[in-house]
């Protein structure tokens, strides 16, 4: 990607972009952390960000690493407007990605042209999975949310959406397996 000149509006609404970013400090997820605290989104942006770079060398097809952070980075930025949707909770598919895709068109409009045109590119590659980063990072993002899920004290589980299932089959649904041997039971 060639150098973009700076001029001070692209600044001015970069920076002003980047205030809005903060509420991804403040936006809390269903998940909880082991010491009992609620996870933000922020907090699982970062972890999948050091998966990326922990994982990425054993994968069997080579990817653009810097590809893969930018779409991990970029892909719950939609949360500033829509908020956490956790798995139990979520709209259908259609209508949660009418709602993501209008947040990320709101958002890339606040960004000089060329930047917001990159985040929606990238967000839309992220959300059809049609490239090896886009699938490693969709992957990155299941496995995050089950490694916290399990690192998470029990108690945290909610049994009302059926949080106790969904640990044991979605990382099986994930993987692309059939239920585990504890679920047939």
């Amino acid at each position: 990607m060639p150098k973009l000149p700076v001029l001070s509006t692209d600044i001015q609404q970069i920076l002003q972009f980047l205030h809005l970013a903060e509420k991804l400090k403040r936006e809390l997820r269903h998940s909880w952390l082991s010491d009992g605290r609620r996870e933000s989104v922020a907090e699982h942006t970062w972890r999948m960000s050091l998966m990326a770079v922990l994982m990425s060398k054993y994968i069997e097809q080579p990817i653009d690493l810097e590809k893969a952070l930018k779409m991990i980075i970029c892909h719950d930025l939609v949360e500033i407007e829509t908020g956490d949707m956790p798995r139990p909770h979520k709209p259908d598919k259609k209508e949660k990605y009418y709602l993501e895709h209008t947040a990320i068109t709101t958002l890339s409009a606040t960004l000089p042209v060329t930047l917001g045109k990159d985040l929606m590119e990238l967000w839309t590659e992220f959300e059809t999975g049609n490239s090896t980063e886009a699938k490693f990072a969709r992957a990155l993002d299941k496995l995050e949310v089950h490694i916290q899920h399990v690192e998470a004290d029990i108690s945290t589980w909610d049994k009302e959406i059926g949080e106790y299932a969904l640990s044991l089959h979605g990382a099986d649904e994930a993987a692309g397996g059939t239920p585990c041997y504890p679920c047939t039971q």
